[in-house]
């Protein structure tokens, strides 16, 4: 072989090696992504789990939801974890929810998947309330469906001025799971009768004064609250309230700003106390007020079969246990699956752009 075919034959392995080395980067970046889904670290006395896809404002996936329970488990157990802190990459959101298109797309090719994610969800749901560590949710930005679900149970949230939470579910021909039923009924009055039904969103301070919230904290503190948290010695529950307390007692952010519902509220607990969906709309329709006009607008574009599933749902669960509430939304979840609204219902969401989860309205990264 001459000279001029050695450096071809050199020239063609080079090449080769290239391409081989990257597609191999190329196999490693989609594992790390993958992996990069949730952040699971023990940082000083805690565990930090972080919801990590900020492109899909921390949308959940079945993935996610498998290693946050089990790590949740290990820790649990752990002697050197003396609390749990979940919150979510980016400014934007906490988390916006479960991955619905997954859901919807998985109608026809993988039922196994819709019966699984809403078990393990709610599996993961009932472990937070029952966790033995103190656990903190910051629930800065977007907090909503799931990622209420991951937060709400917990001992502690912790919400900034601009958190924004909602329960949007009967948009989508679904319903307010993730134990919804649990803790909507339990709020002030019909508050969360309100809530469930109309989706209505609630911003800054008042996702504390409804309740939702434990603490509020500035935005700009909630770096340095984390830091101040990592750095407890062998912490006392009782610590940990004393730091979220003493950043709570020190936030000015709409410190006497009422809250959005507060000269709504004795028509709220009026209108939401019927037993039927046709009385909460007859109530609204009697009222007249441009307030209750606005809300029965809201309600007629719900879907009917939903908002009957929703009333039904907070009735029955005002006076059940969270696992009791778990395992009622988890028959009721697998039913809504089968049926034809949530699957129309998600289509119409990207159709119109109207719905927050953003897995439903621009393509994948995959």
């Amino acid at each position: 072989m001459g000279l001029q075919g050695l450096c071809r034959l050199m020239s063609r392995f080079n090449s080769y090696k290239r391409t081989n080395i990257i597609l191999q980067h190329l196999k490693m970046s989609n594992h790390t992504d993958a992996a990069a889904e949730v952040l699971l670290e023990r940082k000083g006395c805690a565990g930090v789990i972080t919801l990590n896809r900020p492109r899909f404002l921390n949308t959940l996936t079945l993935g996610m939801i498998r290693q946050i329970y089990a790590q949740l488990k290990k820790w649990e157990q752990d002697p050197k974890t003396f609390l749990i802190i979940i919150k979510g990459a980016g400014e934007k959101a906490f988390c916006a929810g479960g991955d619905i298109r997954a859901l919807s797309e998985a109608r026809n090719t993988n039922q196994k998947m819709l019966q699984d994610l809403f078990r393990e969800e709610y599996i993961l749901n009932n472990a937070i309330d029952s966790c033995q560590k103190p656990y903190i949710a910051l629930i800065h930005g977007i907090t909503m469906g799931g990622g209420v679900g991951v937060s709400v149970h917990g001992q502690f949230r912790v919400a900034t001025e601009k958190s924004v939470f909602a329960m949007p579910e009967t948009a989508i021909g679904l319903f307010p799971d993730v134990g919804g039923g649990y803790f909507l009924p339990r709020l002030q009055g019909k508050l969360g009768y309100f809530l469930a039904l109309t989706g209505f969103r609630l911003k800054g301070r008042d996702v504390y004064t409804a309740g939702i919230a434990t603490h509020f904290v500035d935005f700009e503190k909630l770096g340095m609250l984390e830091e101040d948290l990592l750095a407890l010695k062998s912490p006392s529950k009782e610590n940990i309230a004393d730091v979220l307390e003493t950043y709570h007692a020190k936030s000015k952010t709409d410190q006497d700003k009422p809250f959005i519902l507060e000269e709504h509220m004795d028509k709220i607990n009026s209108w939401f106390s019927a037993n039927t969906v046709e009385q909460i709309v007859d109530n609204l329709q009697q009222d007249g007020s441009s307030f209750a006009l606005e809300q029965l607008k809201v309600i007629k574009k719900m879907s009917p079969t939903s908002l009957k599933i929703t009333l039904r749902q907070l009735m029955e669960g005002s006076s059940k246990t969270l696992p009791e509430v778990l395992i009622m939304e988890y028959r009721l979840s697998q039913a809504c699956m089968k049926g034809h609204d949530f699957h129309e219902g998600v289509r119409a969401a990207r159709r119109s752009l109207l719905f927050f989860c953003p897995a439903l309205v621009k393509p994948r990264p995959w």
